[in-house]
């Protein structure tokens, strides 16, 4: 019983430490696996994002098509584009 207690704090603690705060960036517009692939390279706005391409940022491990479309609609939306 003993180990169990002290198995679950050990865990509780690894959950912490493990644990990342994500961003607000494009939250409720793109999946999580897109933002946290914008994240990963320090893009959280778009202005840092207008310093992309299209063929750049779709090579990013977690963007797909579909996060892209709702991307380029969203981008649109506020007047900003990637680079050519």
């Amino acid at each position: 019983m003993i180990n169990l207690i002290i198995m679950a704090k050990c865990l509780s603690s690894i959950c912490v430490v493990n644990h990342v705060v994500e961003g607000d960036f494009l939250r409720g517009i793109i999946s999580m696996p897109a933002r946290r692939a914008l994240e990963k390279e320090k893009i959280d706005s778009l202005e840092k994002l207008s310093d992309y391409s299209e063929k750049e940022i779709m090579q990013l491990h977690g963007f797909g098509k579909n996060a892209m479309e709702k991307l380029k609609i969203y981008m649109k939306e506020n007047h900003v584009s990637f680079k050519n």
